[in-house]
């Protein structure tokens, strides 16, 4: 009955995307959440996928052109940047982190909390009301505690009246377990 991390992942970003919308994929890995908003938006809507790493957006590309979306921009860039990619009259419907390292890859390459809340902020400037930003905290790997404490102490900061935030995962599971933060616009 519960949801498992990326299912109730998932399950948010359907709660808050709709067809036609822009949305964002701020760490896009191996481009299964890419895919997924792709999926959600529809052909009217359009996807910003980003990611530092160059196997990851072709890892992405790949699975794009294996499932025939193309209403998705590839961005090989720090999240951190993100405001250079949105244009300054669009609003968006949602986004997606995956914090930590890209899977089966270097695992010294990594997220942190310095461009993780940049990225945050920037895309609260651009998002919609009543709409989220889904963040799945992985840290347990060098480097993942610092940048969980810095988001954390962050978006608990943000103000009550403007902004709802969610942290939801599973406190009996062993060796670091990733949790959601999931950031809704009042």
């Amino acid at each position: 009955m519960l949801k498992g991390i990326l299912n109730f992942a998932h399950y948010l970003l359907e709660e808050s995307v709709e067809p036609g919308d822009t949305t964002i994929d701020a760490t896009c890995g191996n481009g299964n959440d890419t895919l997924f908003l792709s999926r959600i938006v529809g052909t009217n809507g359009h996807v910003i996928a980003c990611d530092i790493q160059q196997q990851a957006i072709d890892t992405t590309r790949q699975k794009l052109v294996e499932h025939n979306r193309f209403n998705v921009s590839l961005i090989q860039d720090s999240h951190a940047h993100l405001k250079n990619y949105i244009d300054k009259d669009n609003e968006i419907g949602g986004a997606i982190f995956n914090l930590g390292y890209l899977p089966k890859s270097d695992k010294m390459i990594i997220t942190n909390g310095e461009s993780t809340i940049s990225a945050i902020d920037t895309i609260l400037d651009f998002l919609k009301r009543g709409r989220l930003i889904v963040l799945v905290v992985y840290h347990g790997h060098p480097g993942g505690q610092e940048e969980k404490n810095a988001v954390l102490k962050h978006v608990m900061n943000l103000e009550q009246k403007e902004y709802s935030v969610l942290q939801y995962g599973f406190i009996n599971q062993k060796n670091n377990p990733p949790f959601i933060i999931a950031i809704e616009k009042k």
